[in-house]
């Protein structure tokens, strides 16, 4: 069952206009999330959500965000 769970999330993948890859800047696009407008750069993907590390001057912020709350930069 797993295995039919995962083949759905790649397929779910693949069927986006904007796939959003490793190394993608993407903008977060979430009204509920304090990260909304935000933009960062994708370090890694796991099922349907993407580590995307954010840096501000003398900060970094790695955070795990929805792939479907993501918008191409």
């Amino acid at each position: 069952m797993n295995d039919l769970l995962m083949r759905g999330k790649v397929n779910q993948l693949k069927n986006r206009p904007d796939p959003i890859l490793p190394g993608t800047t993407v903008i977060v696009h979430d009204p509920t999330s304090i990260y909304n407008g935000y933009q960062g750069f994708v370090q890694r993907i796991n099922g349907n959500q993407a580590a995307v590390l954010f840096e501000g001057g003398n900060w970094d912020k790695l955070i795990t965000i929805r792939i479907d709350s993501l918008v191409l930069a």
